[in-house]
């Protein structure tokens, strides 16, 4: 790595109906060595102007291609809700084409994979019901629910994302991947408890810990100064030459 070069590039991929500006502020306070990438997904933020995808493989497909000049190792992922699951489906592709892999996983609010997939389709519920379930997870703005011409508008956004998240299946016997991951949640968030977040713990070679946050499923939101000590100091781990010869 030359002197140019970052400590680590991190991308980071938001939340289903969501973009990068809620983590807008998250370049300036991780360390000013790491170079932050805040992805947005066809559809929404600086990529508004292409259609969205509602698949998950095509989606990870296509920020990889994207992402082709700056994945150059350290590289690492942070992906929150369906971010997480799309960050996972990355790391998959790349390890299936034998490419360089990130040296750390952070994955946020999402539960580990079921071999059936997710239980509930809340892709399918009727208007009423589905913003229901949203303003319960928190994370979307009051005047989206209370302006009818705003939700027509994020109404096929959210059910195209929750249906990429809904869809998705395992693949079997998909091996532990040989990357270090952390898992995160809240500790208030009844849409993924803590339980559902713990099966992660299978999917990896090098398990760095399930931390539990004050807080529903937008738990950093307000403050999000403890998820991201926890993201400096795993990264330090993941990165440290002798944990990783050990682990």
């Amino acid at each position: 790595m030359d002197a140019t070069s970052p400590a680590l590039r991190l991308f980071v991929l938001h939340h289903a109906g969501g973009s990068h500006v809620p983590y807008r502020r998250w370049p300036e306070l991780l360390p000013e060595q790491w170079e932050v990438h805040l992805l947005d997904a066809p559809g929404r933020g600086r990529l508004g102007d292409l259609p969205p995808f509602d698949n998950a493989v095509r989606l990870a497909d296509f920020f990889l291609r994207r992402m082709e000049p700056d994945l150059q190792s350290p590289f690492a992922f942070f992906g929150h809700s369906m971010g997480a699951l799309v960050a996972y489906e990355m790391t998959l592709q790349l390890a299936a084409k034998g490419r360089t892999l990130p040296v750390w996983l952070g994955l946020s609010a999402r539960g580990a994979p079921r071999p059936g997939g997710e239980e509930r389709q809340h892709h399918q519920l009727p208007d009423a019901e589905l913003q229901a379930h949203l303003e319960l997870l928190g994370g979307t703005p009051d005047e989206v629910f209370d302006d009818p011409g705003l939700w027509a508008l994020y109404d096929p956004l959210i059910r195209g994302d929750m249906r990429l998240v809904e869809t998705w299946r395992p693949r079997p016997e998909t091996p532990a991947l040989p990357v270090a991951m952390s898992v995160f949640g809240g500790s208030d968030d009844t849409s993924v408890p803590p339980r559902r977040l713990a099966g992660w713990e299978q999917h990896t070679e090098r398990f760095l810990g399930l931390q539990v946050l004050d807080g529903g499923h937008f738990y950093f939101q307000d403050d999000p100064g403890p998820l991201l000590a926890r993201i400096r100091k795993d990264v330090a781990e993941a990165t440290t030459p002798a944990a990783a010869a050990a682990s």
